[in-house]
């Protein structure tokens, strides 16, 4: 079939949940050095500042700003420090060595789809692959080993600068389609849940405006419990007023997606 548009995926929070990985390693993180443990809302409106899409910086920022907020004399960790930490907690093992001897919180991870998803995807003409801005291994361990997905085309942390910088989502968009990017080319979509993934696009339109460069915005799997829906579309609104072109309900929205509506 012939390809009608390519989709690239943030990971976190959208192939994966990590309410119960990630976000709880920062928050272990964060009270390990403050003594202070961030809830989800505090997460997300650091989130919402468009700028925290490292979580190893965002900890290190929290714990500065509990400290100035109540006028803490403690000693503000190192990032390595944080680093080291955070690390323990997510992956409780080495995570350059192989996954069945990690028994940290990457182990809890929920994912939100499956393998047919992307083969359905591959089927109506979609190209697809990852941007995100995770640990190579901890990327390669959900996307090859849990979805069973073979050598994904994947930019990860440490392939390009962190997002909103767009050289990643661009490189990989080159990638995959050729060189050429421009008016001539299929439209690019990015889906993600921070305003960080939404910004990440917008620069891209800067970069080449001639491409037709789509962001799809959607809310963290902990903004989906029902007791949450008016912190949801709150946080909905304001994907949408950082220049979401589009948010979904469920990533499944996509199986039917036609780009060229936008």
């Amino acid at each position: 079939m012939k390809n009608i548009g390519l989709i690239l995926f943030d990971i976190d929070g959208v192939i994966r949940s990590v309410e119960n990985s990630y976000r709880l390693s920062l928050k272990k993180t964060v009270f390990k050095f403050s003594g202070f443990e961030p809830s989800y809302k505090d997460i997300d409106c650091a989130k919402n500042e468009g700028i925290w899409n490292n979580d190893w910086d965002l900890s290190l920022e929290l714990i500065k700003r509990f400290m100035k907020k109540e006028n803490l004399k403690l000693e503000i960790p190192s990032r390595e420090e944080i680093v080291k930490c955070f690390e323990e907690f997510y992956f409780g093992g080495d995570p350059n060595k192989n996954s069945k001897y990690w028994s940290g919180f990457i182990k809890n991870e929920e994912l939100l789809v499956d393998k047919k998803f992307f083969d359905l995807l591959q089927s109506n003409g979609i190209v697809w692959g990852f941007v995100s801005g995770a640990e190579s291994a901890s990327a390669k361990f959900v996307l090859e080993k849990r979805l069973g997905l073979k050598s994904p085309p994947l930019i990860c942390m440490g392939d390009a600068p962190d997002k909103p910088d767009p050289k990643g989502f661009i490189y990989l968009s080159k990638k995959l389609l050729g060189d050429k990017l421009g008016s001539s080319n299929i439209p690019i979509a990015y889906v993600g849940d921070t305003i960080a993934d939404i910004k990440t696009v917008i620069n891209a339109r800067k970069e080449i405006p001639s491409q037709k460069f789509i962001s799809i915005g959607l809310a963290p799997p902990h903004l989906h419990l029902k007791s949450r829906i008016k912190e949801r579309i709150s946080y909905e609104l304001n994907l949408r007023n950082a220049g979401a072109d589009l948010i979904l309900n469920s990533i499944n929205d996509l199986k039917d997606i036609n780009l060229d509506k936008f």
